[in-house]
């Protein structure tokens, strides 16, 4: 079976979500073609999910019209041609790449079973079936190893400990997410992790995943310490999926490459979110995402002076569930350079810690734990990269609600 239609969206995330959706209410309407049979979700919210907060429902994105469940296996750039792995084939004139990321599975011996499974009781945890099928396996009690300690570990910490599981966080780097957070916010986030009673070791390599009758029984880690576990959830980062674009012969390096126009280098092909590097930059974040679907929806919609020109995002995430939630936002670099100005403000009753680093009178990242009321007015500021004014404003907006 063939079918012809102009825009063809490979990948049914957030990305590809959007762009179909944009296309639609401009006129263009696409085809978009993922391969999970659940509806398309908001992957972002998955921790919510396994945390019991929210049903799978509740994270349902609005679907296009137009929506295929098909496996792509290939693409044919000659004869511009889709093939899919049912057997179809789609035609298209205008391709776009939405593929998004894989987890990272990390290089651990006996991780996988003799037919290249994970064995059961080791999840990843990176779509939705990931999650569900967490969530199925979790109990009061359950011995848990959470192998990762950036964004999505410490989620997924989290999670598993509302659920009531006994969990152990493993962090190779020296604290958590060591990416987006300076020293002092880091451990406030060891803090509220440990007043759940979540164990974390930090600067500690997991080597091997033991198993008795194919389910994973403990994991062991460099220095031969063994730990006890009934569930082993894998959280070590995602990198972008460009599979497809290599079969193509598309450019590619860490992802997708890809100019101001999310052109690849065949200009019958464009690719946005997390499977694409722009300008040097794999984001692998919800906002560049979408982002980059409007600027791509707009283009192919007929505005020709549409662009990408990257994207300056703030990384939030609020931990819910018993006692107050846990908010936390970082943006731009939170680590100052020699003769760069930091103003801090702590308060260790509460819980709270406010940092912003200021170079060359432009405001150049920042991070805030708990009260988040600020960190609009400092988000625009840092976003605007505009001289900040000689009146030190920076206090004010630290200390006074510049509206989120």
């Amino acid at each position: 079976m063939t079918s012809n239609t102009r825009v063809v969206v490979i990948g049914a995330g957030l990305a590809g979500v959007r762009l179909a959706r944009r296309l639609g209410e401009l006129g263009t309407p696409a085809l978009l073609v993922g391969e999970e049979q659940h509806p398309p979700y908001n992957r972002v919210l998955l921790a919510e999910v396994l945390a019991g907060r929210y049903a799978p429902e509740v994270i349902t994105l609005p679907a296009p019209s137009g929506l295929l469940r098909a496996r792509v296996t290939g693409v044919d750039r000659a004869a511009r041609t889709v093939e899919c792995a049912d057997g179809t084939s789609i035609a298209y004139d205008t391709l776009v790449l939405a593929t998004g990321s894989n987890p990272v599975l990390p290089p651990l011996r006996g991780l996988f079973t003799p037919d290249h499974q994970l064995p059961e009781g080791v999840h990843a945890f990176r779509t939705m079936d990931d999650c569900l099928g967490l969530a199925k396996s979790v109990r009061p009690g359950v011995r848990t190893v959470v192998v990762g300690g950036g964004l999505l570990g410490v989620s997924a910490a989290r999670a598993l400990a509302v659920r009531g599981a006994q969990v152990v966080l493993a962090q190779q780097a020296e604290r958590l997410m060591e990416r987006q957070l300076d020293p002092d916010a880091s451990r406030l986030v060891l803090r509220h992790l440990t007043e759940l009673a979540v164990e974390v070791h930090t600067e500690c390599r997991v080597r091997d995943v033991r198993c008795v009758a194919g389910a994973v029984r403990s994991v062991e880690l460099a220095d031969g310490y063994a730990l006890d576990a009934d569930l082993v959830v894998l959280a070590c980062g995602v990198r972008p999926r460009t599979g497809l674009a290599e079969q193509a012969g598309l450019a590619v390096h860490h992802g997708i490459l890809v100019d101001d126009a999310l052109r690849t280098s065949d200009p019958r092909i464009h690719a946005v979110g997390d499977c694409v590097q722009h300008d040097g930059t794999v984001y692998g974040l919800a906002a560049p995402a979408l982002e980059q679907a409007d600027a791509l929806a707009e283009l192919l919609a007929g505005d020709g002076e549409a662009r990408y020109r990257g994207t300056r995002s703030l990384t939030r995430l609020t931990l819910t569930g018993p006692g107050s939630p846990f908010d936390l936002a970082a943006f731009g670099e939170t680590e100052a350079r020699p003769g760069d100005d930091v103003v801090r403000l702590a308060d260790a009753t509460r819980g709270t810690y406010r940092k912003v680093v200021v170079r060359e009178d432009r405001l150049v990242g920042g991070v805030l734990v708990g009260e988040l009321g600020t960190v609009g007015a400092l988000a625009r500021a840092w976003e605007g990269a505009e001289p900040l004014p000689d009146d030190g404003p920076l206090l004010h907006l630290l200390t006074h609600d510049g509206g989120s």
